[in-house]
């Protein structure tokens, strides 16, 4: 089984470093390109294994499961220079929202499908959203599903709560990255703490957070219960949250819903087909 990658950017190079340290594949099972070469070529530095494509016909004509790693606006093009070299065995996967399972395979004769990593993934961790189109076949549905499963909680998401679902998965990490340094800053500014114990001080939180709930000794609504004794000082920042992030993340969904449907409307008219 060659599974091929085409863009090794971010999310590219995450998805190419999370299924070899997983064991899912071997180096020797994959394929990439990328329209930058030098991008592709530095992944082959780390993995001498895997192969360079010098385009995404030569992935189109090699790979049997191909992961579409690019921006939503580079599909369309792509896919018409591919699409004379898929055959129906084949499986073709998007790893962006705006890009539904519907709109690939009314385009090409492959089984299609949508996988949404997170860069939680590359510590083989977190979630990841799964969509299959209507005439994906049985077995890749299958096989998606493990190679998911080797480096994140696979969860099946309906299409119309990609947006939202993409927002928490993969989104997610960058806002409250913000968040986590926002909370750094402050406590330099206010108290003179150096920014250095500041940092380490949060992120050994965030590990033991996650650990917490990772191991289910609390979920989150009973880990807040337990650490905001009435009366005392937790409860009194948590006062300051309630009232000067209300509606915060309510703006942040209403953007970023913004954004997708820019993007959608698009995508909607390279292909001709609507999203849903």
């Amino acid at each position: 089984m060659i599974t091929g990658i085409i863009g090794t950017g971010n999310m590219g190079t995450i998805l190419v470093e999370s299924l070899i340290a997983s064991g899912f594949l071997n180096e020797n099972q994959l394929i990439v390109s990328n329209r930058t070469p030098a991008k592709a070529e530095s992944l082959k530095v780390r993995y001498p294994g895997i192969s360079i494509a010098d385009s995404s016909v030569e992935i189109a004509k090699s790979a049997d499961i191909i992961f579409l790693c690019v921006k939503p606006h580079e599909m369309h093009p792509l896919l018409e220079i591919m699409e004379p070299h898929l055959t129906a065995e084949q499986c073709l996967v998007t790893i962006t929202s705006p890009l539904s399972p519907k709109q690939l395979e009314r385009t090409v004769p492959c089984s299609c499908a949508r996988l949404i990593p997170s860069i939680t993934n590359r510590a083989l961790s977190g979630a990841s959203i799964l969509t299959f189109g209507e005439s994906c076949k049985g077995e890749w549905q299958s096989y998606l599903r493990q190679l998911a499963s080797s480096f994140s909680r696979p969860l099946q998401i309906e299409t119309q709560y990609t947006r939202v679902s993409s927002d928490i998965v993969s989104c997610g990490p960058a806002f409250f990255s913000y968040l986590a340094r926002s909370f750094i800053d402050a406590a330099v500014l206010h108290t003179g703490i150096k920014q250095e114990q500041a940092t380490e001080l949060t992120q050994s939180m965030l590990i033991g957070l996650g650990e917490l709930l990772n191991k289910q000794h609390f979920t989150l609504p009973a880990l807040q219960e337990k650490v905001c004794v009435k009366g005392g000082i937790t409860g009194e920042g948590i006062k300051v949250l309630d009232k000067e992030l209300e509606g915060v993340f309510k703006q942040l969904f209403e953007a970023t819903e913004k954004k997708f449907e820019e993007d959608l409307g698009e995508i909607e008219e390279q292909f001709g087909v609507p999203y849903y």
